[in-house]
């Protein structure tokens, strides 16, 4: 039977799109998302990214002011707030102070970015790498495009807050559906990690790596970057998990708390240069 009297009703596997979306094409749907990307990541020179963890929620100060003060009109308007709108409007306050996190983000992955344009006229290829979302995310990709860098986004769907941001470079631009590949891929490129303020997926990605570097289930060299002391140090007592005799105190050297961009980015620059960029010359 030649194709011409080929029945439409016979397709081969891979055309079989409703067997692919199946609980039994699982595994190959898992490692799509593992051969893909490395596709491209091959086409594009991507070997090495900083990564940029932080929370989804943050905003800029310009929209953060801007909806504190449609709050606050609305507010002024009622003649007698209600407690809802009263919570809305001290969470906006907070909002607006948090914004000083999305503005560092920007300026911290611009710093990197222009230097990493600097280093590709020597031959090495390193990116900014966020998780392509808005907030910290959208904040890291924003930076890099303001440095006229490519920058990587590693989407994810969620049923809330994983909007695409509009500043990834869309060629590096990736929708995940397993986190656990995911993560995979944050660590696997990672030659550096900031983490900013953030929630539970902030703290599971943080916690995931440094487990792995605590543990030594990776040989590579690890610069941990944990942005905003008043932040870090209120969330989470690192002291007193040492207190606690749950992790030793060696430990505590595996990431260093940074309070500015200039600490943070020389830091960065320090590390790198040292445990890689040394290294290959």
């Amino acid at each position: 039977m030649n194709k011409k009297n080929k029945p439409n009703w016979l397709i081969k596997a891979y055309d079989n799109y409703a067997f692919l979306n199946s609980p039994q094409a699982r595994t190959i749907r898992v490692l799509a998302e593992l051969l893909e990307p490395a596709a491209r990541f091959h086409k594009y020179r991507v070997k090495n990214t900083i990564v940029f963890f932080g929370s989804a929620r943050l905003t800029s100060r310009e929209e953060s002011l801007k909806n504190l003060r449609n709050l606050g009109k609305k507010i002024k308007q009622l003649p007698k707030p209600s407690k809802k709108a009263q919570t809305e409007y001290e969470n906006a306050k907070q909002m607006l102070y948090m914004s000083k996190y999305y503005e560092d983000a920007v300026k911290l992955s611009e710093k990197l970015t222009l230097w990493f344009r600097e280093l590709q006229k020597k031959g090495e290829y390193y990116f900014v790498c966020s998780g392509g979302g808005p907030g910290i995310m959208e904040a890291a990709n924003k930076g890099a495009l303001n440095a006229h860098g490519e920058s990587l986004g590693f989407n994810i769907s969620l049923p809330t807050e994983q909007t695409p941001n509009i500043y990834q470079t869309k060629e590096l631009a990736f929708d995940f559906h397993y986190f656990f590949i995911r993560k995979f891929w944050f660590f696997y490129l990672a030659k550096g990690l900031v983490v900013f303020p953030g929630g539970y997926g902030t703290m599971d990605e943080l916690f995931e790596i440094l487990t792995l570097v605590q543990t030594e289930k990776t040989s590579k060299r690890m610069a941990i970057v944990l942005y905003g002391k008043e932040y870090w140090n209120e969330v989470i007592n690192f002291n007193a998990l040492v207190k606690w005799n749950v992790i030793s105190k060696k430990d505590l050297k595996l990431f260093k708390v940074f309070d500015n961009v200039e600490s943070a980015y020389s830091f960065l620059k320090g590390e790198i240069t040292k445990n890689y960029l040394k290294k290959s010359k």
